[in-house]
């Protein structure tokens, strides 16, 4: 049978489900993020990294939804951890962008090693070049937070 974006492999729907679900974990965590730092630079990064997690769980929802599937609609137990470490590491240090960047660091590592991860068994299907676009962005993401956040180590 000929795999397109609508007959998808039970894998690869259980793949979509996973990077969906740590986007939106993502997606959340920089809503934390924003909210415990007071800088306007890292403001406007994490609302637009925030931004590009919300989008690229929708279209990965869409894709779920055409191959007759319920998308995953929240994040995980694991993302609510993080998120509520970052905040509480926010909270009790008064040079708050570090340890938020380390945080925010920690988990662009985990969303990039989730795509590194789907990538390696989607390869030839229909939906190769959509993950390796979003792949390309969060990697992109990834190496400001973490250059960002080596920059404020040494401030």
């Amino acid at each position: 049978m000929l795999n397109t974006t609508t007959t998808l492999e039970k894998e690869t729907i259980e793949g979509l489900q996973d990077l969906i679900q740590i986007n939106l974990d993502s997606q959340k965590g920089f809503q934390t993020a924003i909210e415990a730092v007071e800088d306007p630079q890292l403001e406007q990064l994490f609302t637009s990294l925030q931004q590009d997690r919300a989008n690229f769980a929708g279209v990965l929802q869409d894709y779920v939804v055409l191959n007759g599937a319920e998308p995953e609609v929240s994040g995980s137990a694991k993302g609510a951890l993080h998120r509520w470490w970052t905040s509480l590491r926010g909270k009790i240090t008064s040079d708050n962008a570090y340890p938020v960047l380390a945080e925010a660091e920690r988990g662009e590592d985990a969303i990039k090693a989730k795509y590194e991860e789907v990538l390696k068994t989607c390869a030839g299907n229909p939906l190769n070049d959509v993950l390796l676009e979003q792949y390309r962005v969060v990697k992109m993401g990834h190496d400001r937070v973490r250059d960002l956040r080596d920059a404020y180590k040494t401030k």
